[in-house]
């Protein structure tokens, strides 16, 4: 018997019991849009998380105090804070020719109100350069000026979802004044919608730093210096960011004295470091959620070799009358195998387009966010269909394959 002949008969075989046939494919078809559903998010979150970090600018780097490094008796537990002195530091074109923009950072939640209206969003204290460097603008009014940072001006730039709680009734609070912390400030712009990777960007008020530094937060480090949070750090081209983050390295462990022995105690990152920690967190997280998911698959297979084995129990006398009349084992094992194997391939199918609608429905219900079904993970699915059909069905098949015609004739 050929191949196309097998593959009639197990049609035929499967098309005479199409409920239980159905019910066993149902195993393999939640398996599968598992599999293809959780893939696509875990997709869909990696293309996510990339696409908000190339939104925060170009050519980024990131310099952050190293926790837990440092020097003396008590460098261990507090580190060493980043200064206002750092940041100009790194400002000076002659050490850093590859620096193109240096915005210095101070980060802290208080409480912002207007009109009778309070929330508790955060502050941020940045200097005019941080527009330019985050490629963030006020869609409103206009941001600091260099004359505003050296006047510890209190002037304040709301994000999108404070103006709107502050002022739901104004699209345009140009000149309102709100108290952050109790202390009075006028409002003089309102940045572009941004949105968040983690957390609402637009949930932030920006005021100058100095003034953040001098006016709100005690923000004094040891050495006198006023303390800053983090230092963002725009290279000239990404060509040279490399060169860039090794300049900054130099000058740092120059102005922290640290000798040649000592880590730094002072964190650069880029945005490709970003990127590719947590393009491996969440890719371990879909790995992990489609091994899951994959569980599924394996009871559907069990489901599928029990249905075999009650198919080749009832199908003793056919078997039998089969071999009787000339058809080999091969032709036996084949003819099972393939209805395990259909019967596998076809609750993939099912379980893929219920994947692909399972990731439409996670887009539609999460906003700002699609689910990517690649065609890897359907080429996967469908593999792991069959791998499963010819798993479950081999002893079946083999089971039929052996029996003796005589005996076979003979069953009731």
């Amino acid at each position: 018997m050929n191949l196309a002949e097998s593959l009639r008969v197990a049609l035929r075989a499967l098309g005479a019991n199409k409920l239980r046939s159905a019910l066993t494919m149902l195993g393999i078809v939640i398996g599968v849009a598992a599999v293809i559903t959780l893939m696509a998010a875990g997709t869909g979150v990696q293309v996510f998380v990339t696409e908000q970090f190339q939104g925060i600018g170009s050519n980024l780097l990131f310099v952050l105090p190293n926790v837990g490094q440092g020097r003396g008796m008590d460098a261990r537990s507090i580190p060493r804070p980043l200064t206002i002195g750092d940041a100009r530091a790194l400002a000076d074109p002659l050490r850093l020719p590859d620096v193109a923009r240096v915005a210095p950072q101070l980060d802290r939640t208080g409480t912002v109100a207007a009109g009778g209206r309070q929330m508790v969003t955060t502050i941020q204290g940045v200097t005019p350069e941080f527009a330019a460097v985050r490629k963030w603008e006020p869609i409103v009014g206009d941001f600091f000026t260099q004359q505003d940072l050296e006047g510890r001006a209190r002037v304040a730039v709301l994000g999108q979802t404070v103006a709107e709680t502050l002022f739901p009734e104004n699209p345009f609070p140009i000149g309102e004044t709100i108290r952050i912390n109790g202390v009075p400030f006028r409002v003089i712009g309102v940045m572009e919608e941004k949105g968040g990777t983690f957390s609402d960007q637009d949930n932030t008020v920006f005021v100058p730093l100095t003034t953040a530094q001098s006016r709100l937060f005690s923000a004094r480090a040891p050495n006198g210096e006023y303390r800053v949070s983090y230092i963002l750090v725009e290279a000239v081209s990404a060509e040279r960011m490399d060169a860039a983050a090794e300049q900054i390295r130099a000058v740092l462990r120059e102005r922290h004295r640290i000798v040649f022995e000592d880590e730094d105690d002072f964190i650069v990152l880029s945005q490709a470091d970003l990127i590719q920690t947590f393009g491996n967190i969440t890719g371990v997280l879909t790995i992990f959620l489609g091994a899951i998911a994959g569980i599924s698959l394996l009871v559907g297979g069990i489901g599928i070799m029990n249905i075999m084995l009650v198919s080749v129990t009832e199908r003793t006398r056919e078997i039998g009358l089969r071999k009787a009349v000339g058809a080999r084992r091969r032709d036996i094992l084949v003819q099972f195998l393939i209805e395990a194997v259909v019967l596998a391939l076809a609750g993939g199918a099912v379980g893929i387009a219920i994947g692909f609608l399972g990731a439409q429905v996670i887009s539609l219900l999460v906003k700002d966010f699609r689910s990517i079904v690649t065609p890897q993970a359907v080429l996967l699915a469908t593999l792991v269909s069959a791998a499963v059909g010819l798993a479950s069905g081999m002893y079946p098949a083999w089971r039929a394959s052996r029996l003796h015609p005589i005996e076979a004739l003979r069953y009731e």
